[in-house]
């Protein structure tokens, strides 16, 4: 129990984050579709909220490599808690507009974004505090994700079930609480960044070393190795493709099917599926090469988006999400390990900083097209274009030269 007095509490935090996140991607759709009936306006408060989500990601990564992780996350935990709690609150006393939705939205957008990339920059300095093995970790980690994310989107559900769709969102406000609370536990020596003092001295204001920290992130992403390059640019096509389906394609499905409730368990089907395929990878890591990991898994993906990507019928969108989930398993861990594995300690918060400001610019804007995609030609159609999508992405990642040598 020693050996992990500060890898157990990060593990629980982030789960409790992640729950909460995971139960809140599932019902903040839903609501919105069910306030305003409208696919684009869902899509138009991705691309509103975006500009928020990029500040506090950029802002956050220069802080990030200045400042104590550990505090800067139960700060974020806290504000993100505030924001999601205010819905349910305003739903029962004046009532959720669309512009109450951007205003939570952006206020959430301080919160979240700058807490996911403290937890990220944590996580390689936990595991080294710790003395555990970094490759093998991210397999372990990525298996708890996938079982927190397969609990949330059930309990997501069950609780619009019982409670109403806007009341469950005190479950994710709850959840961001508790993380705050428990990375606390953190030894608050582990979230000190290295050469954070040197980096204070030559500060010259949050605005110009922002930007530093942004162009220096942009550096390391895409110009310092051309493997940790191909896994910043294949993981955002992945989440273009993915985050419009999650986002937009199955809410709206479901919606239209009037039976939001099942859109849970096709996520949680999903996740259940990654669960094992990410326990698979931790247990037979260096059985098999890295190279082979990665073609299996981007081969069994393009079979599981196929068979989502018909919406044929909810038994084949159950057998697609769980074959995608356990496809992704392996190659969400690979693609972690080398991120994390080639990234300086001294540069991950400019890196992972631009990195989720990056995913976070990219997802709502394939969520605002695919929304306007879904207003001219339906959902059915979209929903094809995006598995195709998905096909050439497959052909591309395999045929990239800088994978062939993992």
């Amino acid at each position: 129990m020693a050996k992990l007095r500060a890898t157990l509490p990060f593990v629980i935090s982030n789960s409790f984050s992640l729950l909460g996140n995971s139960i809140a991607g599932v019902v903040l759709p839903l609501v919105l579709l069910a306030k305003t009936g409208d696919a684009l306006a869902a899509g138009t408060l991705a691309i509103v909220c975006a500009v928020p989500q990029v500040l506090a990601g950029v802002f956050g990564g220069a802080l990030l490599d200045r400042m104590n992780r550990r505090d800067l996350s139960v700060i974020s935990d806290i504000i993100s808690a505030a924001s999601i709690a205010a819905l349910p609150i305003i739903d029962a006393t004046v009532g959720l507009s669309f512009g109450w939705f951007v205003l939570c939205g952006v206020i959430g957008a301080v919160g979240d974004i700058p807490g996911m990339t403290a937890r990220d920059t944590l996580l390689p300095a936990v595991v080294k505090h710790d003395g555990l093995e970094l490759q093998k970790f991210m397999g372990v980690a990525q298996s708890v994700e996938n079982l927190v994310v397969i609990v949330g989107p059930a309990v997501a559900s069950m609780g619009m079930g019982l409670l109403g769709s806007a009341n469950t969102l005190w479950l994710t406000a709850a959840m961001s609480t508790i993380a705050a609370v428990v990375t606390l536990f953190v030894p608050r020596a582990v979230g000190v960044p290295a050469k954070a003092e040197e980096m204070k001295k030559s500060d010259t204001g949050l605005v110009k070393t922002a930007l530093a920290s942004t162009k220096e992130g942009v550096h390391v992403l895409f110009a310092s190795h051309p493997v940790l390059r191909a896994s910043v640019v294949l993981g955002m096509l992945i989440v273009i493709v993915m985050g419009s389906y999650q986002g937009m394609v199955l809410p709206v499905f479901f919606t239209q099917e009037n039976a939001p409730t099942l859109l849970g368990y096709v996520l949680s089907a999903m996740s259940v599926g990654a669960l094992i395929g990410s326990l698979g990878y931790a247990k037979c890591a260096y059985s098999l090469k890295r190279r082979t990991w990665y073609v299996v898994s981007f081969v069994g993906m393009a079979f599981g988006v196929a068979a989502l990507g018909s919406l044929w019928s909810y038994e084949v969108l159950l057998l697609g999400a769980a074959l995608l989930g356990l496809a992704s398993g392996p190659v969400s861990a690979l693609f972690g390990f080398f991120v994390y594995g080639l990234i300086p300690d001294e540069h991950r918060g400019a890196a992972l900083g631009t990195q989720n400001s990056l995913m976070l610019v990219v997802t709502p804007v394939a969520v605002f097209a695919t929304s306007i995609v879904i207003e001219i030609v339906g959902v059915g159609t979209t929903s094809f274009v995006l598995a195709v999508a998905w096909i050439a992405l497959t052909v591309y990642a395999l045929a990239m030269k800088a994978m062939r040598e993992i």
